[in-house]
């Protein structure tokens, strides 16, 4: 889909994803094809901050848990008063694999040490409504790196970390549409692949809703089936 999006789109454009996304090798196809990333950080995902030595000058690089870089930093989080709230932490980095020749010229990946753009933010949009998020059981090092209700998001821009905040925020608006597409527009339920169909379910949806808005029970209300019938016998009747 985004290979061609790219045919018809030249300019740069944004992939906020959430964390499920998160691997290496997409994130190398997204910048090879002139998209930029965002995304929210796991518990697992390995970090590293920048350190040079102050007796010999060298460049080292020191892992970083994540949960410990948002520690680390949310007492700056406190101190900036309500609503959402965000701090850019300089210097850190991501191992990011790439290919080359040895020097036997084989082919071989290796791993290179890649500027990226960390956010500690605070109060998301998507905290406020936490039962839109599918509850499922996962793997402790596969959820999102939290502290105390800040997430640590980050993004291939380091040169627009408050940028790329502002666009993964934008992501809630997916999962909102999905929910109301699923919930109330009932399209899980629709297995065509015409147009024509999706339309005429969303319709009898759509029809369904709004004639029980106003019951309290479901016995007041039309069934799916009651509503077939009536919309077929109308349209005969027209």
């Amino acid at each position: 889909m985004l290979v061609q999006l790219r045919k018809s789109v030249h300019c740069r454009l944004w992939v906020a994803m959430d964390r499920w996304y998160l691997a290496k090798n997409f994130f190398n196809f997204l910048t090879s094809n002139s998209f930029d990333w965002v995304t929210k950080a796991k518990r697992n995902t390995a970090l590293y901050r920048r350190q040079i030595e102050s007796w010999s000058g060298r460049e080292r690089f020191v892992s970083i848990n994540t949960r410990m870089l948002i520690k680390e930093i949310f007492p700056r989080l406190k101190v900036q008063g309500v609503g959402l709230v965000s701090v850019a932490v300089p210097e850190i980095y991501m191992k990011i694999p790439y290919e080359t020749t040895n020097k036997k010229g084989k082919a071989v990946t290796k791993q290179r040490y890649t500027l990226i753009a960390a956010v500690v933010a605070m109060r998301l949009k998507e905290d406020e409504e936490p039962q839109i998020e599918k509850v499922v059981e996962e793997d402790i090092f596969e959820q999102a790196a939290k502290y105390r209700g800040a997430y640590l998001i980050i993004s291939n821009r380091y040169d627009l970390p408050h940028e790329a905040l502002a666009v993964y925020m934008k992501r809630w608006r997916i999962e909102v549409f999905y929910r109301a597409a699923k919930q109330e527009l009932g399209l899980s339920e629709c297995h065509s692949t015409t147009e024509i169909h999706h339309h005429a379910h969303l319709v009898l949806n759509y029809a369904q809703w709004y004639e029980n808005k106003g019951k309290t029970s479901d016995e007041e209300g039309f069934t799916h089936g009651e509503m077939v019938n009536s919309l077929f016998h109308t349209r005969c009747e027209v």
